[in-house]
């Protein structure tokens, strides 16, 4: 069975260039939201094996929608995008649970290899 994957990104284009990726690997993208609030709600709707997760999005943010999903469910596999490579930004997105950081624009290696080696751990 192919992996669930949840893409949360407030740019459409990003969610598509992520949908298309992925999809192409052979994942499923099950949903995709456009701010941290949907991406929660939709997390316990859907539950997906993996989650993408833009930081700086309207609404909710991705850190704030990172921690509420790991209060959910604390095995939540979560990868956060963001075109800011701001060090605080990743150590805290780390220390609240991301399992991997990737930034845009996305290199095409970079996120097949971020996704395939959180699932290569299940």
């Amino acid at each position: 069975m192919s992996k669930k994957i949840l893409i949360v990104d407030d740019a459409a284009f990003m969610r598509l260039t992520l949908k298309n990726l992925l999809e192409n690997e052979g994942y499923d993208v099950i949903g995709e939201a456009s701010n941290g609030q949907e991406a929660v709600e939709l997390y316990q709707e859907l539950e997906p094996d993996l989650v993408t997760l833009d930081i700086t999005m309207p609404e909710m943010d991705g850190i704030s929608a990172l921690k509420e999903i790991k209060g959910i469910d604390p095995d939540a596999k979560i990868i956060m995008c963001s075109a800011m490579g701001q060090q605080s930004m990743v150590i805290e997105a780390i220390e609240a649970g991301a399992k991997d950081f990737i930034v845009k624009p996305f290199k095409e290696d970079r996120v097949k290899k971020a996704v395939k080696k959180i699932f290569n751990k299940d």
